[in-house]
């Protein structure tokens, strides 16, 4: 099967950064699913581990990148109860097995979701991985009701973002929480507002004084997505007394967390990952709230956070994908289709 892979950490610009292979099609364990990839988006998990600076993926070795994904089963583990050949399907994988730039995956039925029908692979594929992340944020680290009656208000800095683009619609569509988009061009302040956004502000000028002209008393809940450690003094001053604040990225330097203490403030982390481990009791939550997710697109409340479709699956486009998500540019999510 055709696979775009990597052996070296390297630059994007280097030839050796990601090539093209061919290797034998894997197969499936007792719970998993042999999927066809059809579809697959690039996050900054990939461009990160294809660097050396995420987690595992030693070098040396041929490793294939790759956590999101939307696909056929074409069949299924021993022991699989959830699926079948034929079945559509959309998913992030996990970092401890081979990833989602192959044309076939096998990946554990737990962490999979059926691939929402009215949407194709492409836009399907753009969102596993950060409704994963975003709902984890939302529902499990804050543990928020998703009903409608919910007060507060939410600050989600780098709300153009993946993780950013799919939290603003969970938000406004399972909650009742005044939604604050943090975003610095007019196409993404406009991309936050289709979504649904409240409010959108300039997250290159200070928050604390932008987020209380909207909400006085500062926002309840903070989903940190981007360069906390440049915002974190802002932060402090934008939420209320009792406020809970989420990250998602290795702060790039260390922050003083005692700061944290006068208003009473709790920190969480998130990492999607942690419970696409076959040892987590909680793995197969991911699959469930994937088909939830599933649901809510088919019945037009959610939609795809695809923006940039940059046409079939190999090695030439992907470092064209992992060089935009570097930039930090890339709004909403980059696809690709095909090999």
């Amino acid at each position: 099967m055709k696979v775009v892979s990597y052996r070296k950490h390297l630059p994007v610009e280097d030839p050796e950064s990601l090539i093209d292979a061919v290797i034998e099609r894997p197969a499936p364990g007792p719970r998993d699913l042999l999927v066809q990839v059809r579809a697959i988006s690039v996050n900054p998990v990939d461009t990160k581990v294809r660097r050396g600076a995420g987690p595992g993926q030693p070098s040396g070795e041929l490793k294939i990148l790759g956590w999101d994904a939307a696909g056929i089963v074409v069949d299924v583990g021993a022991d699989v109860t959830l699926f079948a050949p034929g079945d559509e399907v959309y998913y992030a994988g996990s970092l401890d097995r081979p990833g989602s730039y192959a044309e076939f995956q096998a990946v554990d039925e737990r962490i999979v979701g059926k691939k929402p029908a009215t949407l194709s692979f492409a836009d399907a594929a753009a969102l596993p991985l950060t409704t994963i992340t975003a709902w984890e944020m939302l529902f499990d680290r804050f543990a928020l009701p998703t009903t409608a009656s919910t007060p507060g208000t939410l600050l989600i800095i780098g709300g153009a973002g993946g993780v950013g683009s799919i939290a603003i619609q969970l938000a406004k569509k399972l909650t009742g929480l005044k939604v604050i988009a943090t975003a610095s061009r007019p196409e993404t302040v406009e991309w936050c507002q289709k979504l649904g956004a409240d409010a959108v502000i300039d997250h290159r000028q200070p928050l604390g004084a932008q987020v209380k002209q909207i909400a006085p008393a500062g926002a309840d809940y903070v989903l940190a997505l981007t360069k906390t450690e440049d915002h974190f003094d802002e932060i402090i001053e934008a939420v209320a007394p009792e406020a809970a604040i989420c990250l998602i990225e290795n702060l790039a330097r260390p922050v003083d967390i005692n700061k944290l203490k006068p208003k009473s403030l709790s920190l969480h982390w998130e990492f999607m990952f942690a419970r696409a481990r076959p040892q987590s009791p909680k793995m197969s939550e991911q699959g469930s709230l994937l088909n939830q997710v599933a649901a809510l697109v088919d019945a037009g409340q959610i939609r795809s956070t695809a923006v940039t479709h940059l046409g079939e699956i190999n090695a030439k486009n992907l470092k064209r994908a992992h060089a935009l998500v570097e930039s930090g540019k890339a709004m909403g999510k980059v696809v690709l289709e095909g090999f």
